[in-house]
């Protein structure tokens, strides 16, 4: 699961990066307000692709979806963007533990065909 939801958070720190440039063309914004919002939601999806196997990471996670969706009122574009990252969120966290339980498994069946062999496999 990590590596899936942690491809998605890098992708979303670029998205984000690119939406505070259009979004310093708004008259009503200081550059300074862009690039703290932007800062603070690129830093956050940096920090959370450490953090997603963590209690709340996925949480977290999700709570960035919700605030890329809403920066939509921003800059339009992202309302799109942010559902479309939303969806791969979602897709990142359900496959990956779908992987992770995969992976579990095989462990636990080559563990106990080492076991079943004994030592003259070696």
């Amino acid at each position: 699961m990590r590596t899936l939801c942690a491809s998605t958070l890098i992708g979303e720190f670029f998205v984000i990066g690119f939406a505070g440039l259009v979004a310093m063309k708004n008259p009503d914004l200081s550059m300074a307000t862009v690039w703290t919002v932007c800062g603070i939601a690129m830093v956050l999806s940096v920090l959370l692709c450490g953090m997603i196997t963590r209690p709340g990471g996925v949480q977290l996670g999700w709570a960035l979806q919700l605030g890329l969706i809403a920066s939509g009122f921003v800059v339009p574009m992202m309302f799109i963007l942010g559902v479309v990252f939303a969806g791969l969120w979602w897709a990142s966290v359900h496959y990956g533990r779908k992987v992770d339980e995969a992976k579990a498994r095989f462990a636990r069946q080559e563990t106990a065909v080492a076991a079943a062999t004994g030592p003259e496999a070696g």
